[in-house]
């Protein structure tokens, strides 16, 4: 269980509400999942009205409103005051992006919209880079969890950067960390579970399969699979084969000539 300020979070794999191919699907999707943490854009919640919203409403879950589509401190507080009110939570997830070409987040405004954010009573998620010194910064403007990227946003890529993934787990151990953003393949959001790493975030990949609903069971397989492997242990790597029947002790027959 993930314990995420005082709420205790049972599935480790939270979806987002985007980009299906009807309202339906999408919340097939999401029921597959079995996820306990959807985020919903605050943006496409202005849009939709109260009919997406009541279809939203069917779901048992803890929301995660987004910033998505901000690209200043200033937007980013307006929008997640918005969420705060629609939505009824304090948690918001922050994005505030600093490059159109691959919706970088800009670390500057990131941490200057988490330092108002947090003194505004909300419990930030930020959207962030794999910087190490970034993550230090947004703990020390009281985040309380990092969400760092494992690829560009809808790329489908998986974790472009392992090392430095694995450096931001090792140097900060005890906080909650979710990889948002990036990945494509179940096999994906596994290598994230096995780093260490405390839950994936995606939309994309299950959204845009060519069968959601499976796609959806794909990945909540994946993710606990993922996770058990991790407290399980795993082998450490060897640059030299190793039998896995030891020889020592055993008999042999030596044919004579």
């Amino acid at each position: 269980m993930l314990k995420i300020g005082n709420k205790k979070i049972n599935s480790r794999l939270f979806v987002g509400t985007a980009l299906y191919p009807s309202p339906q699907i999408m919340l097939d999707a999401i029921k597959a999942t079995e996820a306990d943490v959807v985020t919903v854009s605050v943006r496409r919640q202005g849009l939709g009205g109260e009919t997406f919203w009541r279809q939203l409403q069917q779901l048992d879950c803890h929301w995660l409103p987004n910033t998505a589509g901000c690209h200043s401190a200033k937007e980013a507080i307006t929008t997640a005051e918005m969420a705060r009110e629609i939505f009824q939570t304090n948690w918001i997830k922050l994005e505030v992006i600093g490059d159109e070409y691959n919706l970088q987040p800009d670390p500057f405004q990131l941490l200057e919209a988490t330092k108002e954010l947090v003194k505004r009573g909300f419990e930030v998620f930020p959207y962030c880079t794999d910087d190490l010194v970034l993550c230090q910064r947004l703990l020390d403007a009281g985040c309380n969890i990092l969400m760092p990227w494992g690829a560009p946003i809808g790329t489908g890529r998986g974790l472009s950067d392992p090392y430095a993934l694995q450096t931001l787990r090792k140097r900060l151990p005890n906080v909650p960390m979710v990889i948002d953003a990036g990945l494509g393949l179940p096999s994906h959001a596994t290598q994230a579970m096995e780093m260490g790493f405390d839950a994936v975030l995606l939309n994309t990949a299950i959204a845009q399969a060519d069968n959601p609903v499976l796609m959806a069971e794909a990945f909540k397989d994946a993710v606990s699979a993922g996770r058990k492997a991790y407290q399980a242990g795993a082998m450490p790597q060897r640059d030299l084969a190793q039998p896995s029947t030891p020889v020592l002790g055993t008999p042999f027959w030596q044919q004579e000539s």
